[in-house]
């Protein structure tokens, strides 16, 4: 089993910074992929970045990339999710979620097992 508690949303003007954080307990050894979801107000859960647990490879989708950064601590009990250049439409609620089964495709959100219980990121224009 693993447990994944999210933390760090909240309020924000558009262009500001914001940093999540991913707790990770139990067995974490069993993860391949650490991933980031979020889901904003009538539409689907959508990809947002993942970082291989072994490795720390990372993908991001690319309506983030360039200003989202996803690290892990070298405790590897950590994952943190540097949100820059914020804007209105990055308002949902974020999602970390682990994967410990090898198959499927890690931008896909069925691949993921384990899920935290999310947390709110407004960015107000």
């Amino acid at each position: 089993q693993v447990q994944l508690v999210e933390s760090g949303g909240r309020l924000v003007r558009s262009g500001g910074s914001l940093r999540l954080s991913c707790a990770a307990s139990g067995d974490t050894f069993s993860i391949y992929t650490l991933g980031w979801f979020r889901q904003a107000p009538g539409k689907e859960r959508e990809f947002v970045a993942h970082i291989n647990w072994r490795s720390g490879v990372t993908d991001y989708a690319d309506s983030v990339k360039g200003r989202f950064t996803v690290s892990m601590v070298d405790a590897k009990n950590a994952v943190y999710l540097r949100m820059d250049s914020l804007e209105p439409e990055d308002t949902a609620v974020y999602y970390c979620a682990a994967k410990t089964q090898s198959g499927g495709v890690a931008y896909i959100f069925t691949s993921y097992n384990y899920w935290g219980q999310g947390t709110q990121v407004t960015v107000s224009s």
